[in-house]
């Protein structure tokens, strides 16, 4: 696929960050790569167009702090982040904030490829979910399932959802399950999209 848009890479790990380059590159993009958020944010105005992939946790400015300073720019630029293990709810937190998507260490190139399709189709930069869907599928889920949503949608893992709600990590793995399954979420961004989707008001009809 070619494309006129530009990935711009952040990734203070080298072999990481060429094996990315490499990736999209073979896509057809168009990369340019940033061992650290300083380098990419000294560019302000001359970025081009197209879609940022962060590290989370980076020396120096980090990947939710990046987002934060491009927003307060003005900059719209969809950014996603790609984050190891332990890091979700700071993941979690970048997309409450406007982030595109994140995914974990180590993710499938298809995953990656798909997310960038995925944000590079929507001007905006976020997926929308319509409040009244939104509020249908939650509908969907039993007390329980509600329960463990809101603990899923702020990046506690299983193990510590079951810790807070006196059941085994067994438990939460099957409410967990019927959750992706009752919603259509593909995984925990799209549960957090969900969530944000069903805190807005209905429309009236």
């Amino acid at each position: 696929m070619t494309t006129s848009s530009v990935i711009h890479v952040v990734e203070d790990d080298q072999p990481m960050r060429d094996s990315l380059v490499e990736l999209l590159e073979d896509a057809g993009y168009a990369v340019r790569a940033y061992s650290r958020a300083e380098e990419l944010l000294a560019r302000d105005a001359a970025l081009e167009p197209g879609c940022i992939v962060s590290d989370v946790r980076m020396p120096g400015i980090d990947g939710l702090t990046l987002l934060q300073r491009l927003r307060t720019s003005g900059s719209s630029l969809p950014l996603m982040l790609i984050t190891g293990h332990g890091d979700v709810s700071m993941a979690v937190r970048a997309m409450k904030a406007g982030a595109i998507n994140f995914l974990e260490k180590p993710f499938e190139a298809d995953a990656l490829l798909s997310a960038i399709d995925e944000a590079l189709r929507n001007s905006s930069g976020k997926v929308v979910e319509d409040a009244d869907l939104a509020h249908q599928r939650l509908l969907k889920l039993t007390p329980r399932e509600q329960e463990v949503f809101g603990h899923l949608v702020t990046g506690r893992s299983n193990k510590e959802i079951a810790a807070r709600m006196h059941i085994s990590p067994r438990t939460v793995e099957f409410h967990r399950a019927h959750i992706m399954e009752k919603t259509g979420a593909k995984g925990v961004p799209d549960l957090v999209r969900l969530s944000l989707a069903g805190q807005q008001p209905k429309s009236s009809k």
